[in-house]
């Protein structure tokens, strides 16, 4: 499993790819999961198995575990 560092106030944007049983999930169900490890303004699109979730990391910088749904995440530049 590969790990990824978040940092105090930065946005990440993140592709995620759902396995047959999760793709009935909604956005809303994966947000929350969002919510729930810390992140905020968190806003989730896509359909069926592929997701696109974007969210602002208010907390301390951390490291921690990708789970295996997470294809790709990256920081979002300020514009």
């Amino acid at each position: 499993m590969s790990t990824f560092t978040v940092r105090h106030g930065k946005r990440y944007q993140a592709a995620i790819t759902l396995g047959l049983l999760e793709q009935l999930a909604s956005n809303e169900m994966i947000a929350a999961k969002l919510r729930k490890a810390g992140f905020e303004n968190v806003h989730v699109s896509g359909q069926g198995s592929t997701r696109q979730a974007e969210a602002l990391w208010p907390g301390p910088d951390t490291n921690a575990a990708l789970p295996s749904q997470v294809t790709s995440i990256s920081e979002v530049e300020e514009a």
